[in-house]
Parts: C-alpha cells; sequence; structure tokens
C-alpha cells in the first residue's frame, strides 16, 4: 500500500517549476518550491539594507515566482488564494524538508550534469517510500539516476507535464529500467484522477512521444514548405484546422514555443539517434538557425515567423518571407482543398476533404501527413507499447484532433498504404503484415468496446468506467429521446443525461422543449436527471439571432413568450422531484448559467468560465439568473441580515457580465453555491454528477418548497443605481451601460416595493422579463447583439 499524496517538493522555479506547484496547489496539495541562493542583491534589497544572507533575499527566487503567479495570463491559479498553498524556499536551506513530503519533483535546467548533482544532494534527504520525478522533456531517465541506490531508483521515474501545466492536459510518465511498477501506477492514477491528467506511459527515448512525434512533423513540414516554395501563410492555413490541427497551425506554434527552445529540443533527438537517415530530419534547417543567431525566437521576442507591429489603423500581422528573411502583410490561401476542408464537418471529414482536393495544398498535406503517418508507425514499441499512447500524446500534447493511427483510420488505411507503396515509400514491416491479415483500421468498436492494433492481434482498450463517453452511449442506442437541439440519453443506473447539441449549444425552443419532456420521461422511468454534454462548451447563452430578428421585426409578444417560455421551463425544473445535477465545462455563458441554477447541486470541471453576461449585449439576465442571485443575498441575510452587500455584489457581478476563470472561481464569484463541487480531470465530471443523483435519489430527494424573497425594495434600488450613475460621471460607463444598470438595480432590488418586502420567485421573473423586454426595444441594444454576432465581441456604445 502507498501512501496517499498529499505533500510535494518543486525544485526549481522558473515557468515551468512555478506552473507545476500552482497546479498542484490547484488541487489541494501543499507545496514547498524551492531555487538556488541568490548571488547578488537587487536594487530593491540593497536600498533596503538587506544583505545576501537575509532569509527573504535567500529565498527570493521563489517568493518572486509565486507572486508572479498572479500576474500570469493565462491564470495558472483556479484561485489565486491557492498561492497561499505554496511555500517558497531555498536548496541550501530548506533542501532537508523534502525528507517530509510524498513527492518531489525536480524541474531544473535540462541539463543531464545538473539533474545528477541534484539528485545526489536529493537522495541525501530522501525519505523511502517519497517518489522523485524528473519533469525533463528528453533526457534519459536511466541515465539520470546513474550512482543512485537501488531504492532510490526505485522510487524514480520522469513526469514530464506539458506548458502551461493547469491547461496542458497531458502527461507523459516515462519509468527507469528499475522503476517499481506499483510506482509508476499509483502515479498515474494520482495524475489523472488528482491532477486531472490525460497520462500515457513512454519509453526512455530521446524527447519520450509527444515532442518526439511533434519536432519531426514540425522539421518534415518545414523542408516540404521549402522544396515547394510555399509561404508561411499558406503552410498554417493546410496545417491547422483544415489537417485536424490546432489554429497555431504550424508556425503560430513555433512562435509560441519560442523557436529556441524548438531548436534545443530537435537536437536532443540529433544528438542521440543513431539511424543517419532520422538525424538527417532532425538537422536543423538554415532558416530556424539564423531566426534564432537574430533573436527573432518567436511571442518572446516580438517577432519569429510572424511579426505583430502596430500602427494608426491598429495592429497587423506581417508573415516572414522566407527568400528575403523580411517581413510583409499576410496573405490569405485559398483553394479548393481548404474551402472543401472547411465546409466538411469534423477532423476525419475535413483531413478526406483536404487531402483528395486534387490542388497543390493537397499533395503538400498529403506529403506531410504521410511522413508522418510512417514515422509514427516506426516508433511504435520503440517510444511506446501502443498505438493509442501515440494518438493520446499528440491529441493532448500537441492538441490534434486526431493521433496518427487514428487520422490513418479516417482517410483510408489499405488505400493510404497502396498509394504510398506506388511513391516508393517503405512501409514499417508490422503494418505490412496487419494488412495482410486482412485488417483495414489500427481501431475497430465491437459491441460498444474499443480495440487498438497490438502486435498482429486486436486488444481491448481498457478505459476506466468513470468515464462516460455520450457519443458511445449514443452509438449503443441509449438515446430516449432527441430532437435537433438535444438528447436524452441513458447513463445506466436509473440515471438520464440532458445533453444539449444545437450549434454552440445555444439554448433555443428545441432545447427548452427537450428539457420538458425530459422531465416527464425522467418522472416516469428514472431516478433522477444530469444535465451536461461533451461539445466544446457546455453552453454559450441563448439563441442571440432569434432574438435579434424578432427584436428588428419588433415582435415584442414573440419574444415575451420566448422569455416566458425559458422562465417556465426553468422553474419546473427546480421544482422537479427528482434530483438534477448540473456538470457544466467551459464556457458556460449566459442561459448556459440560468439552465445551470435550477439544479440542485452544479459540478463542474475545473476549467469552467462561468458568468451572467448579458449585459455585454444590451441586456440584462431573464431566465432567473437575477431572481436566483437575489434569493441567495435574501437566504444568506435571513430575516434581519444586511442585504444591500449582497445585492451590491451581485450587481457588479452582473453588470460588468463578469465570467469566472475557473469553477472554482465561479463559487468566489457567487455564481456556485456552497455545496456545488469542482472536478479537475473533466473526463470523469458526468460520472461524478451521476453519482451525485445516485446519492440524493437514494437519501430520500424532496424537491426545494417555493420561497419567499426578502428584497431591498426602493431603498436598495436607489444605493444601486447612485454607484451607476457615480461610475457614469466618472465615465468608466457609458449612457446606455446606465440605462441597463438602472435596470438591472430595479429587477435585483425587487422594484419599488417597501424594502425588507417579501416576495413571490414568480414576481422577480416578471420583473426581469419586463426589463429584458424594454432593452430589447432599444436601438443601441440591437447594434450590440448585431455586433456580436457578427465579431464575437461586445461593443460598448
Amino acid at each position: 500500500m502507498f501512501k496517499p499524496i498529499t505533500t510535494a517538493a518543486v525544485i526549481g522555479s522558473g515557468i515551468m517549476g512555478s506552473g507545476i506547484a500552482a497546479q498542484l496547489a490547484n488541487v489541494g496539495i501543499s507545496c514547498l518550491l524551492l531555487d538556488i541562493v541568490p548571488t547578488q542583491l537587487t536594487e530593491t534589497e540593497a536600498a533596503k539594507g538587506l544583505t545576501l544572507e537575509e532569509p527573504a533575499v535567500r529565498s527570493r527566487l521563489a517568493s518572486s515566482a509565486i507572486k508572479q503567479l498572479a500576474k500570469t495570463k493565462p491564470a495558472p491559479l483556479y484561485d489565486e488564494r491557492f498561492a497561499k498553498r505554496i511555500t517558497p524556499g531555498n536548496l541550501e536551506d530548506d533542501l532537508h524538508r523534502i525528507s517530509g513530503v510524498d513527492w518531489v519533483i525536480e524541474v531544473v535546467v535540462e541539463n543531464l550534469e545538473v539533474k545528477r548533482k541534484l539528485l545526489s544532494d536529493i537522495e541525501r534527504y530522501w525519505r523511502p517510500g517519497v517518489v522523485v520525478s524528473s519533469n525533463t522533456s528528453g533526457i534519459s531517465i536511466n541515465e539520470m539516476t546513474e550512482g543512485r541506490s537501488e531504492d532510490f531508483r526505485r522510487h524514480f521515474l520522469g513526469t514530464h507535464f506539458f506548458n502551461p501545466p493547469r491547461y496542458m492536459k497531458l502527461l507523459e510518465i516515462i519509468p527507469g529500467d528499475n522503476t517499481d511498477p506499483g510506482v509508476v501506477a499509483r502515479m498515474t492514477e494520482f495524475a489523472e484522477k488528482k491532477l486531472g491528467k490525460t497520462v500515457v506511459q513512454a519509453k526512455d527515448t530521446p524527447n519520450f512521444i509527444a515532442n518526439r512525434i511533434g519536432t519531426y512533423g514540425l522539421l518534415v513540414t518545414l523542408r516540404e514548405m521549402i522544396a515547394k516554395g510555399l509561404s508561411v501563410e499558406e503552410v498554417d492555413a493546410v496545417t491547422g484546422p483544415a489537417m485536424g490541427r490546432p489554429k497555431s497551425a504550424t508556425f503560430r506554434t513555433l512562435d509560441l514555443v519560442g523557436l529556441d527552445t524548438f531548436v534545443h529540443v530537435a537536437n536532443n533527438v540529433f544528438e542521440h539517434v543513431t539511424n543517419e537517415q532520422e538525424r538527417a530530419v532532425f538537422a536543423i534547417p538554415n532558416v530556424l538557425k539564423e531566426l534564432v543567431a537574430q533573436g527573432r525566437l518567436g511571442e518572446k521576442s516580438g517577432q519569429g515567423f510572424y511579426k505583430k507591429v502596430k500602427g494608426s489603423e491598429g495592429s497587423q500581422i506581417l508573415a516572414l518571407e522566407l527568400d528575403s528573411m523580411e517581413y510583409r502583410p499576410v496573405r490569405k490561401a485559398a483553394s479548393g482543398s481548404l474551402e472543401a476542408a472547411k465546409l466538411a464537418k469534423g477532423a476525419q471529414a475535413k483531413t478526406k476533404a483536404l487531402l483528395s482536393g486534387g490542388d497543390r495544398y493537397a499533395d503538400f498535406a498529403w506529403d506531410v501527413l504521410k511522413q508522418v503517418l510512417l514515422y509514427s508507425a516506426e516508433k511504435v514499441g520503440e517510444i511506446a507499447d501502443s498505438i493509442r499512447e501515440i494518438d493520446e500524446a499528440m491529441k493532448w500534447g500537441f492538441n490534434w484532433e486526431l493521433g496518427p493511427f487514428e487520422t490513418w483510420d479516417a482517410i483510408g488505411l489499405p488505400r493510404s498504404v497502396a498509394r504510398m507503396k506506388a511513391e516508393g515509400l517503405s512501409i514499417p514491416v508490422w503494418v505490412k503484415e496487419w494488412l495482410a491479415q486482412g485488417n483495414e483500421t489500427f481501431y475497430k468498436k465491437e459491441g460498444g468496446v474499443l480495440f487498438q492494433a497490438s502486435g498482429l492481434k486486436y486488444k481491448q482498450v481498457n478505459i476506466p468506467p468513470e468515464r462516460i463517453s455520450l457519443r458511445e452511449l449514443k452509438e449503443q442506442n441509449k438515446v430516449v429521446k432527441a430532437n435537433s437541439g438535444a438528447s436524452l440519453i441513458d447513463l445506466g443506473d436509473g440515471v438520464a443525461c440532458l445533453e444539449f447539441h444545437s450549434p454552440n449549444n445555444a439554448i433555443g425552443g428545441d432545447i427548452l422543449a427537450m428539457i420538458s419532456q425530459s422531465v416527464e420521461e425522467v418522472r416516469r422511468n428514472f431516478a433522477g436527471l444530469v444535465i451536461a454534454n461533451q461539445g466544446r462548451n457546455f453552453c454559450v447563452g441563448a439563441n442571440l439571432m432569434l432574438l435579434l430578428m424578432e427584436a428588428q421585426d419588433e415582435e415584442w409578444d414573440e419574444i415575451d413568450d420566448i422569455i416566458r417560455l425559458f422562465q417556465s421551463t426553468m422553474y419546473n425544473l427546480k421544482r422537479f422531484e427528482k434530483p438534477v445535477v448540473a456538470a457544466p465545462h467551459r464556457m458556460t455563458l449566459g442561459g448556459g448559467v440560468e439552465a445551470c441554477m435550477p439544479a440542485d447541486q452544479v459540478i463542474a470541471a475545473a476549467e469552467t468560465y462561468y458568468g451572467l453576461v448579458e449585459a455585454g449585449v444590451g441586456l440584462i439576465p431573464a431566465g432567473g439568473g437575477c431572481k436566483e442571485l437575489a434569493l441567495r443575498a435574501s437566504r444568506h441575510a435571513g430575516a434581519d441580515g444586511d442585504l444591500q452587500p449582497l445585492l451590491n455584489r451581485a450587481f457588479e457581478t452582473i453588470g460588468m457580465a463578469k465570467v469566472s476563470s475557473s469553477g472554482h472561481d465561479a463559487k468566489t464569484l457567487g455564481y456556485l453555491k456552497e455545496h456545488d463541487r469542482v472536478v479537475v480531470n473533466s473526463d470523469y465530471l458526468i460520472h461524478e454528477a451521476k453519482q451525485a443523483v445516485l446519492r440524493m435519489s437514494a437519501a430520500g430527494y424532496e424537491p426545494p418548497l417555493e420561497e419567499l424573497i426578502r428584497v431591498a425594495g426602493s431603498e436598495g434600488k436607489a444605493v444601486l443605481q447612485m454607484g451607476a450613475i457615480s461610475m457614469r460621471e466618472s465615465r468608466y460607463i457609458s449612457d446606455h451601460d446606465l440605462l441597463i444598470a438602472k435596470k438591472l438595480a430595479h429587477v435585483l432590488a425587487g422594484g419599488d416595493v417597501p424594502p425588507g418586502s417579501y416576495v413571490s420567485e414568480q414576481y422577480m421573473l416578471d420583473l426581469e422579463r419586463e426589463a429584458f423586454l424594454s432593452l430589447c426595444g432599444e436601438p443601441k441594444t440591437r447594434q450590440r447583439m448585431q455586433h456580436m454576432l457578427a465579431t464575437g465581441k461586445p461593443l460598448r456604445n
């Protein structure tokens, strides 16, 4: 039995070290952050009369790194308060403290001798049973531990986090030759369930899995680009979403990573592989050498393959011309293959459409892709034991929508291999044998179970039962009801899941209808309901286009009916006699929040960006959002407490359209209740929501009773409005912002009733609806709505 990991020490407080410490703090792990002792005073320290012997100076590097976490964007911490879980220190005074932690992570410079020396120092204070790991991106785990004791080596392994550690889901775990398999299993489970990672087990080879394949692909792309005379932006147009890759594609990715960092990673393979043909691919092209020599390192230096310049009409993006090494305005790439890929739905269809285009971009895509597929196949068994681990590494480490072997299946394995052979390419022996057996895909599904090619057989992929896939349940005919906007899916054990799947999961009449139908179905046949989906975002709000069209046509009765339907649907959901749990993730905005508020409990993903943002389009929440925050203020204040501070907070949150930076921050902003929970690994989100439903049902669930809401009335409204007027006089907000704020104040305070009055929930809903309708009639609100639909950004008018 292994002791649970509750404490850790991170050695090295640079970007990666502090980021790893932040993620440990995010999940509740107390963490030491250690670095070297500075050899010089800063000007500030000297001015204060401090010396190099002062404790604050000796631990300055770690202390500064912790302070920087609050300023870093994107934020490494779920909540700034979590920084208190990180204790700074230094390697001379505090290394002995690692004897009291459960996990030590080395995150120092990528230099074998430096790491060896540090591990020697760590072993002096190491306590048997403590896990020690290195966050190396490519240095040999076995070479690092030369000279260490056998027991130490049994507890040592590589844990390669990707940057930034909070947001990048991949963690490569690399056992050494002597690593205890139990330690590997323990760390895998811990990383998945506690840290929220997707874990792949890599072999101790140069750059492990993701960086090995990813670096190869980027270098192949650059060489094919030069050979074919394509431009930077043409390559990015082909190797981005058209190929199932992120928008950053090739050269924006290199600029983000840093060209010097990329060169270092590529050189690591070049210096450590023995195959001359492979080494030739990893030799650094001259254009990269020249850019690095000139200090053009990408985003961190302001220029790389792209350069952003500010002009009189705003910022402009320039692209590098490789022949002249000068920058010029970006030119948009267009072709039949790119257009076909754009119109296709899903990564599989996009990639097939791109490759079938019959133009030079299609040829370029094929020439790059075929090399990456073959290289990935060649490395099976060398860098990882399974194709699944290579696919997962590329999806979560480089944000590919499909891994190499999934891509191969998507474009047709037998047909593509035949084309490769016709072009004189060498096919790995195992792939030829696999096809010779009559297999046509690397993956297959039977009875809802996934199998992968392994050796010359299909082997079942072991997926934990906690990882519920709605797509797979639908493939297993578990859909109970469905329409164009939503489906009700049987999760098993008497729990159903309402899944949104309209465009952007925006709430319209179809979703509202399915909510009502789901309530009836669950009432008859299920123990409770989960509201969740596995789209890119949970819900971006109500159907803004529909509202705008109705407002432009002055169809006020139609808008009134839409809002009444939304309100009544949410009200009935709240009063439903069986438990309801909402499980939002990522963007959950406006109506998406209001769809969660009626739930008995919200179990949110850690990466949930949650907010009532209607003010950004000139409106106020009208699906119960204002009512629910007023109700919570009433509950919290009780019969005699001061409502005003609570209402001031809600007024500011809604009026400024605040969106949480995480699930934890949603609690801080008051959007989530105290008993609502946050789940770090979104793969387990629906499972956790299902378990919550079952617990409530087993406990004898009773629906919440109708509550009266104590309101601040006319006096509270005046206080809120005075705050808004003051902001207008200080020119923080516009006249239209002030109008919206006055309407919001009227609703949150309960209108013009006497202070301390008790009103019904329906009364508050009526106030919401009236304010919403009146704002729909404002030309400037319609301008805001139109601008948001056209640009995706708010308009301040």
